[in-house]
């Protein structure tokens, strides 16, 4: 593998801070219900968030697969290079289960077979985007808008088979259904499976609902009933705690972190302690603050745009003193110099307040 930047910032930072600076791939061999059931703890995609540096943080702290960001199958065919800078794992990276998203069955059994082609054997899954309500999305008939046209989404799932050639396998991340009343979710993940998809992740919100309000774990469960294959629990996965829970009680194999893993890459060795029947603690405020100058340095060596370091700093200072106070400060910072100047002042905050 290729050395890079942000690999050797890992190596120097992580071990210091409890993250492992050469997290292991997700397992190949076998049945993916068997893999995912020793390896249930994920980093779900998240647009606007999960890029390679918020991969490698979480990797580092226990996430036994990450996501990423959604790609256009489209944008991948017109060769575009900021959409396949989304599906390109940074050299640090074991591995990346790649989100591809749009209408078009003839573009993902294209983007399929390009991926695959690109990552080789860094490409640990495909997984295709049946879940995000956003308008501008759905208005295409994309994301969320499948949940409506079942034949057209199990066109797809049989494409992206074709073009992965067995190589991967191939899943899907849907919502319940587009709007309450409509419940589709069991049977449009039955539809899915019978189409070649090996796993269905299931956020257990309505696509109208967006983020708001409670996921109905109890519609998640009717999902992991209608389908024979391993299902991923998605919505309101805050904690450790929340991630056993929501698997014990809708039988899913595994459990996606998203908001849950904002400012806390650790998350997933706690629930890795936890379903082993050991004792979790929380992150020290001086580690978080360490986490977040690591995150930042991994941002730049990544190539990504220091300004998602403001998101950055709101998510790991919750909590401590002087956080509103900091956030602001932030929000003044440009250059990485900036920012580690930030850490710095933050981390004396944190001791002040210890």
């Amino acid at each position: 593998m290729a050395e890079s930047r942000a690999g050797a910032l890992l190596e120097e930072l992580a071990p210091s801070l409890g993250l492992d600076p050469a997290p292991p791939r997700f397992p190949r061999e076998g049945d993916l219900a068997v893999r995912l059931a020793s390896h249930p703890f994920l980093m779900a995609p998240m647009a606007g968030v999960s890029d390679a540096a918020y991969r490698l943080m979480a990797r580092a702290g226990g996430a036994s697969l990450a996501w990423s960001e959604m790609v256009s199958v489209a944008g991948l065919h017109y060769g575009g290079a900021k959409t396949w800078e989304l599906a390109v794992p940074d050299p640090a990276e074991p591995d990346l289960a790649v989100q591809l998203f749009g209408s078009e069955p003839a573009l993902f059994r294209e983007a399929a077979a390009s991926v695959l082609d690109r990552l080789g054997d860094r490409l640990a899954l495909l997984d295709v985007n049946m879940a995000c309500p956003v308008p501008k999305v759905t208005r295409k008939g994309e994301g969320s808008a499948l949940l409506d046209d079942p034949e057209r989404a199990a066109a797809i799932v049989r494409a992206c088979v074709e073009g992965a050639g067995g190589a991967v396998p191939v899943t899907v991340k849907i919502r319940v259904g587009r709007r309450p009343g409509a419940v589709v979710g069991p049977s449009f993940a039955r539809r899915m499976q019978e189409a070649g998809a090996a796993a269905v992740a299931v956020h257990g919100r309505f696509a109208s609902q967006l983020y708001r309000g409670r996921s109905d774990r109890g519609l998640v469960a009717d999902v992991v009933r209608a389908v024979d294959v391993p299902v991923v629990a998605s919505g309101d996965v805050s904690d450790e705690r929340a991630a056993l829970e929501v698997m014990r009680e809708t039988g899913a194999a595994a459990a996606f972190f998203a908001r849950g893993s904002y400012g806390d890459p650790w998350v997933f060795s706690r629930a890795a302690r936890l379903a082993a029947g050991l004792g979790t603690l929380p992150p020290a405020p001086a580690d978080r603050v360490a986490a977040l100058a690591l995150h930042v340095r991994l941002l730049d060596a990544c190539g990504a745009h220091l300004a998602r370091a403001r998101s950055l700093a709101g998510w790991y200072l919750k909590g401590l003193p002087g956080a509103a106070r900091l956030r602001a400060r932030a929000f003044e910072c440009v250059t990485l110099d900036d920012y580690l100047a930030f850490c710095a002042e933050a981390a004396a905050a944190a001791g002040e307040g210890a």
